[in-house]
């Protein structure tokens, strides 16, 4: 299932990414899937190698790699039966800080994260009242002095408890104040070692899959105005570079999960006999299998687009996505075939089939909707009215 077309110019990494995940197999996610743990070895393993660091500059000791790359590590991750979502944002809330952050800010965060002395895996910005309309969130950041007191709630921040850094997006001018919805919203980096039992909750949030997610909580909160992201009220222009990055490394997790499938299910159907020949030979089997393929190529070729576009300093709002779908669609036409061709042992859990299928499936909701997405394409894209 490699691009015939052209080479592939993170092949190397790929191969370094596959050697490290084969130290970690199906068992290994079993179990922490059964105990609902969080996989320190692995993001352990992951942050020693370079590859959590893989977007922060060399001076500040990372790999000074581009999104591409960072797609690549996720993608194989994910082929190898993985899960990336124990350290994903680490990557891409990383365009933000890289974008927008002070020097400052830099040299004080970017070479502990690239060591993993600190790890920076929490993005809040979902609440409970607003879900996707992220300008109408509630979370209010009051300016007092050289601090900012924080107040709201946040839901759905995945690895909370087992970050030491959060990226929050919260309201520093009121909503009836403002001229534009995107107005009057700012960025911070809060040190959650620091305001933990002091005006910060954390609560985990248990859920189908193993995704060690969490509601949080902010209780007149203090934030050091310093570490305010860029210039206050610009924090939606901010944070939609993260979630452009967000949405093209998600989609590059889809595609791989697409590769484990078709993979899994290529290889059982070609070795499973039923009445006599193998199950691989009937085009009921194939035919699903071929067009998930497809589903999955079509996916990589915009995810790569999308990376180029965001490597040359553009904002790929259309490619990413549109990357975001096609992926998520192409890893649940893949897990559906995967299912049906492993029949009742696809809800064995020895096979891994079950599990993955649980975890791909949060891809058509999170980070966005496919619905938000058909949204934004219809009125951004084609010039379409707005639809809410």
């Amino acid at each position: 299932m490699q691009d015939t077309l052209r080479p592939d110019p993170h092949a190397q990494i790929k191969d370094e990414v596959r050697k490290l995940c084969a130290k970690f197999p199906g068992e290994y996610w079993r179990r922490l899937d059964r105990e609902r743990g969080y996989p320190t070895e692995f993001v352990t393993a992951l942050t020693e190698a370079g590859y959590l660091g893989a977007l922060i500059p060399e001076e500040y000791g990372g790999a000074g790699l581009p999104l591409s790359a960072a797609a690549a590590i996720l993608e194989t991750v994910q082929s190898e039966g993985c899960s990336g979502a124990a350290c994903h944002a680490q990557m891409y809330i990383m365009g933000t800080i890289l974008r927008h952050g002070t020097d400052a800010q830099k040299t004080a965060y970017l070479p502990k994260i690239a060591t993993g002395e600190l790890r920076l895996q929490a993005f809040g910005v979902t609440e409970p009242t607003s879900g996707t309309d992220t300008t109408s969130l509630r979370t209010f950041a009051r300016k007092e002095g050289d601090h900012y007191v924080v107040n709201g709630q946040k839901v759905w921040t995945s690895r909370a408890e087992h970050s030491d850094l959060m990226l929050l997006l919260a309201r520093t001018t009121p909503r009836d104040q403002i001229e534009r919805r995107t107005e009057g919203l700012s960025t911070f980096i809060v040190d959650m070692r620091e305001v933990l039992g002091k005006g910060l909750t954390i609560r985990p949030i248990r859920t189908m899959m193993n995704h060690n997610t969490t509601e949080i909580f902010f209780d007149n909160m203090v934030v050091p105005a310093e570490n305010l992201v860029g210039v206050e009220g610009r924090g939606f222009r901010y944070i939609l570079d993260g979630m452009n990055a967000e949405r093209l490394l998600i989609a590059a997790e889809c595609i791989g999960d697409a590769k484990w499938f078709l993979k899994k299910a290529t290889d059982y159907a070609r070795d499973r006999q039923v009445f006599g020949r193998p199950i691989g030979q009937n085009q009921g089997i194939q035919f699903p299998l071929a067009r998930a393929y497809a589903q999955m190529r079509a996916a990589e070729l915009m995810v790569q687009a999308g990376c180029a576009k965001f490597e040359a300093g553009e904002t790929p709002g259309e490619e990413a996505n549109m990357a975001k779908m096609l992926g998520a669609d192409a890893a649940w036409a893949a897990a559906e075939a995967c299912i049906q061709t492993f029949g009742g042992f696809g809800f064995a859990e020895e096979y891994d089939v079950e599990r993955k299928f649980r975890e791909t499936r949060l891809y058509q909701v999170a980070p966005i909707s496919t619905n938000l997405i058909l949204s934004y394409l219809a009125e951004h894209v084609l010039g379409l009215p707005r639809s809410y």
